[in-house]
């Protein structure tokens, strides 16, 4: 109340930062027992709500553009890009049993406050598709580009951190680790695709689905092979 008002901004980030240290500093005298399982769905539960608030948003602007503008051929790309992109991001996520590696407060800590940016992606993947509808149908005045950059960067910025805090624990190999990192270059990729940028970064999510699972069935059966004494090929 006190402050200058150009000090808020800055103020508050600092002051932020310094409350998001105070359960990592008190646990360093007295750890709290906590559930890893519990914590895991937890932030699963989170997560679900925000990608559930992403499909919402999108399918408003998608329907609000068929109503006002009849732009069903403009709209129909967008809106398959993006709900594959949010179905590839609910699979990604969920696939890998994390509460395995939460073993202590040092991970878990790590892992707890990397969903901020999870959260976040999530969230402006969904902005990012409505502005993607509006530009379509002329409401926004801004470059395809711009419009393509506000999905694919975000959907990017998921699959890394989504790769970062899970999938990379539970990835046998370079091959399966490279999954992900490539797939979200290819996204930024496809922000050169003009109108065509959501639904082929909807596509490129979808076919990250298909590789990683073939990747991690193939290791599966070779480990089981190997297990069973039978020959490996």
């Amino acid at each position: 109340m006190f402050l200058p008002e150009d000090t808020l901004v800055a103020v508050f980030v600092v002051m932020a930062v310094l409350e998001m240290c105070v359960p990592a500093y008190a646990e360093k005298v007295q750890p709290t027992s906590w559930h890893p399982r519990h914590i895991a769905e937890r932030y699963g539960l989170f997560t679900i709500i925000v990608l559930g608030e992403t499909i919402a948003a999108a399918t408003v602007a998608v329907k609000t553009g068929i109503d006002e503008q009849d732009a069903l051929g403009e709209l129909l790309p967008i809106a398959a890009g993006g709900l594959l992109i949010i179905f590839a991001a609910w699979w990604i996520y969920f696939v890998v049993p994390i509460h395995g590696h939460l073993r202590s407060n040092r991970q878990a800590f790590l892992w707890g406050y990397g969903h901020y940016v999870v959260f976040a992606s999530a969230a402006a993947i969904g902005a990012g598709l409505e502005v993607a509808v509006e530009q379509s149908v002329g409401k926004a005045h801004i470059s395809t580009l711009s419009a393509s950059v506000a999905v694919t960067v975000p959907t990017a910025l998921y699959l890394l951190t989504v790769w970062a805090l899970h999938a990379r624990h539970f990835k046998v190999g370079i091959a399966q680790q490279l999954v992900l990192p490539t797939a979200a270059l290819l996204v930024i990729c496809c922000m050169f695709l003009g109108e065509w940028a959501v639904l082929s970064a909807g596509l490129v999510c979808a076919l990250t689905v298909v590789t990683g699972e073939t990747l991690t069935a193939r290791t599966t059966a070779r480990e089981r092979e190997t297990a069973l004494g039978a020959p490996v090929a």
